[in-house]
């Protein structure tokens, strides 16, 4: 394969064109052969000293950049990891970013950090391009709707990143199928909403509301579960479950409390508010404040996530603590050392992280506790 580097002048005359350096031009700038530039550039062919000096010297004369699809083709170039995300602006995603990038630097890979805003087809065509690149493992972080085609998407990149030796690392999000050769990453997400009703549950609230519901989501539906969960095991019936409201982030808690509010005349028959996500709590909190209702006085909440935000809004938002910083460390970290085992294991892996409650001032502990 000719291997090419745009050259500002190279082999033009005055005013004319950039012209492409080949590998052609280095060997003749070199004195020796195309291929012997071709071992010296590839590393891992004998060359005498004098031949690798004047290649390598005639490399920086003409300013040639080796092609990285050739040298990722022959095993030669820097080794990648690359992590896929929905958004670069979310600060969970951005966080669990830089967690791979700096693991990854710190164990002598290249990253690449890649969004797909939601877009289906971009996601796959970033996978294919990591596949192309023969990248070490691919990350794809974030929950998803977890229907049929979800499903065959999935295993579409987990097989076909296995074919070319690669590995699907998923980060934050449950696989499919046990069957699936893939890499899981995740945190305790059914226990994180456990730990924090039930911190309103210890704070004497019985009738609380859980607000943003996304249906099959693989993110969302562990928190409803694990709200269930801490009712039922306080010995409240099913008829005390309160869900409500679509979709998470600010605007959605602020029109969905809105509503809420809007149908109860601002007289809500709930004491406090499980929010599935921080911002979700400070739209709901605003929307209170338009009713008049105080935070925690009249209605308590509580979030998830503990995104920067939530220490900044008025009064302090308690919340449940994400790991992510850990998850893309973790991810890199495991991903390597299979990596490394002997035989590989081309089946199912599952590390599951902790999560947290984190106290501030967002919840009223009722007289009656």
């Amino acid at each position: 394969m000719a291997e090419t580097s745009p050259v500002p002048g190279a082999g033009t005359t005055s005013g004319g064109p950039t012209r492409r350096v080949t590998i052609r031009d280095v060997a003749d700038r070199a004195g020796v052969s195309v291929a012997t530039v071709s071992r010296v550039l590839a590393g891992n062919y004998p060359t005498s000293a004098a031949a690798r000096a004047k290649v390598l010297r005639a490399v920086k004369d003409l300013d040639y950049v080796i092609d990285g699809r050739a040298r990722a083709l022959a095993g030669t170039g820097p080794k990648t990891i690359a992590v896929i995300v929905s958004s670069v602006d979310s600060a969970f995603y951005a966080t669990v970013a830089q967690g791979v990038e700096q693991e990854a630097a710190a164990r002598g890979r290249l990253c690449m950090v890649c969004s797909h805003g939601g877009d289906e087809a971009r996601e796959l065509a970033l996978v294919q391009m990591m596949r192309e690149q023969r990248c070490e493992f691919v990350v794809l972080v974030g929950g998803a709707v977890e229907d049929e085609r979800y499903q065959a998407r999935l295993g579409e990149y987990a097989h076909g990143l296995a074919a070319a030796g690669s590995r699907l690392v998923l980060c934050g999000r449950p696989a499919p199928s046990t069957d699936m050769p893939v890499l899981v990453v995740e945190y305790d997400n059914e226990a994180g909403a456990y730990a924090v009703v039930s911190h309103l549950l210890g704070a004497g609230h019985r009738d609380i509301l859980y607000l943003g519901t996304m249906p099959g989501h693989t993110t969302v539906e562990p928190r409803i579960t694990g709200y269930r969960r801490a009712l039922a095991d306080h010995g409240l019936p099913p008829s005390a479950e309160r869900v409500a409201g679509t979709g998470l982030g600010r605007a959605h808690g602020y029109a969905n409390m809105r509503r809420i509010l809007a149908e109860c005349d601002g007289r809500p028959p709930f004491t406090a508010v499980f929010a599935g996500d921080d911002q979700a709590a400070a739209g709901a909190m605003a929307a209170m404040r338009e009713f008049g209702l105080r935070t925690p006085e009249d209605i308590s909440v509580v979030g998830y996530n503990n995104d920067g935000l939530a220490q900044d809004l008025n009064p302090p938002l308690t919340t449940v603590n994400i790991p992510a910083y850990e998850l893309g460390r973790e991810a890199v970290r495991l991903a390597l050392t299979e990596e490394s085992a002997t035989p590989r294991s081309p089946t199912q892996s599952r590390h599951l992280l902790g999560t947290h409650t984190v106290l501030r001032n967002s919840v009223r502990r009722l007289p009656t506790a």
